[in-house]
């Protein structure tokens, strides 16, 4: 029988998702450290815009076996999500093993199979398994077109309040959750505001009679395409159609399958009391004016851009590993990287619905996944990640639906449990 050591295990980023995995890879024993480049745990929930609040409800959006309190609103906002994500850290005894205000420069693998982790002020580590968490909600994605604006200029992700807005008249570029709460966040303030949208979107309410959205006590129990057809006609029925709202381009579909969701019913209810207009994709900018594509000219104090974010994981080696349509090819529920032994992503998916309930199960995995790695080392056929890329295929989706997914988990680890009993019944332990 081999021997088992005591793994050690480096997590990039003390965000939500770092946060998660250092708790149950601690807590399955592995020996633990983080690294957080900023000098706060929590992510970007210290720094998003202050209006934010869950499109997810407070009791089913939380990690596993750690709910949020009782007390918060149905929606919690930024402060709060940031507040709890503040306390798991301090509850669970996380803190003592991050280290803050320190950059990971590079993660290399060794020829033994290790990982060599440096940060900025030149130390360098030796780990088993690397464990990415730093999210993709960093590095702005920006057209080409921003850069000619003469005004105010600020992505989603630099934007706090109104007080960041110059002047009067504000353009909010893209209609995603972010486009239409800063949209929003300008109208409550009484500014002149438009809003660029390019296509269609079948805006979501977050609640069906009172209820959230995800949580009506039949529409989960649907077989899927069924439950698909009643939240769609809820949804018509709550908000009707794009014809409602001037301005708005229809759907090229109105399946929610097929699209991104976007939850927000205060962006049609400012539209209907003509303190938002909605505007076209742009064609040009020309200083502070903004030529859209259907020929109208319209000039503008502030450009807010929320045109989302590029996956960025500067500090690995660019052929390390496959990418595909902007993110790496993953396996296992979007969890291991193709082609690569030890190291695993937390937070690079988004399955729609809580995220954090997200990070808890892929720690999960990890933890299961690092331990039989080690205890099927020279034993098995081949690497590990590459039996699950070959029984389970490649994906570079980040959105993709939670029935889909959950469905990947648990196929994954019902190939793991008849490994293991495959192991023991050759005597592997």
């Amino acid at each position: 029988m081999g021997t088992i050591h005591r793994q050690r295990v480096c997590v990039v980023g003390a965000g939500a998702a770092g946060l998660e995995a250092l708790r149950v890879l601690r807590s399955e024993g592995f020996e633990m450290d983080c690294f957080e480049r900023t000098g706060r745990v929590g992510g970007h929930w210290h720094t998003d815009y202050e209006a934010l609040h869950l499109i997810t409800p407070r009791d089913s959006s939380g990690f596993e076996g750690a709910p949020m309190p009782a007390h918060y609103p149905l929606f919690p906002s930024r402060d709060q999500v940031r507040d709890y994500l503040e306390d798991f850290a301090d509850r669970e005894g996380l803190r003592e093993h991050i280290t803050l205000d320190t950059e990971i420069t590079g993660v290399r693998r060794e020829p033994d199979g290790s990982w060599t982790v440096a940060t900025a002020d030149g130390t360098e580590r030796r780990y088993d398994a690397v464990v990415v968490a730093n999210g993709h909600h960093w590095d702005p994605r920006l057209p080409k077109a921003a850069a000619d604006f003469a005004g105010r200029s600020l992505h989603s992700s630099e934007y706090r309040n109104t007080g960041d807005i110059d002047g009067e008249r504000v353009l909010v570029v893209g209609s995603g959750n972010s486009g239409c709460d800063l949209a929003v966040d300008a109208a409550n303030a009484r500014l002149v505001t438009d809003i660029s949208v390019r296509g269609g979107h079948v805006f979501q309410p977050k609640t069906f009679f009172g209820r959230p959205r995800n949580e009506l006590p039949l529409v989960p129990k649907l077989p899927g395409w069924l439950g698909e057809r009643v939240a769609r006609a809820l949804v018509r029925v709550s908000v009707g159609t794009s014809e409602r709202y001037p301005g708005l381009p229809a759907p090229v579909t109105r399946n929610l399958n097929e699209q991104l969701p976007v939850v927000n019913e205060l962006l049609l209810y400012w539209i209907q009391h003509g303190r938002i207009a909605v505007r076209p994709g742009i064609e040009a900018i020309e200083g502070r004016t903004v030529v859209f594509t259907d020929g109208t000219r319209r000039s503008y104090d502030t450009v807010l851009w929320a045109t989302g974010f590029r996956v960025s994981l500067p500090f690995l080696p660019p052929d390390l590993l496959t990418w595909q349509g902007g993110a790496p090819l993953r396996t296992a529920g979007l969890t291991v990287p193709t082609g690569v032994s030890g190291l695993y992503f937390v937070g690079l998916a988004s399955p729609r619905g809580p995220q954090f309930p997200v990070f808890s199960a892929q720690s999960r995995l990890i933890a299961r996944l690092i331990g039989l790695t080690d205890r099927f080392a020279g034993r098995l056929a081949r690497p590990l990640p590459q039996l699950l890329e070959h029984r389970f295929g490649a994906d570079d989706r980040i959105d993709i639906l939670r029935p889909v997914w959950s469905e990947q988990m648990r196929q994954v680890n019902r190939f793991l449990d008849g490994l293991e009993r495959g192991a023991a019944a050759r005597g592997i332990r």
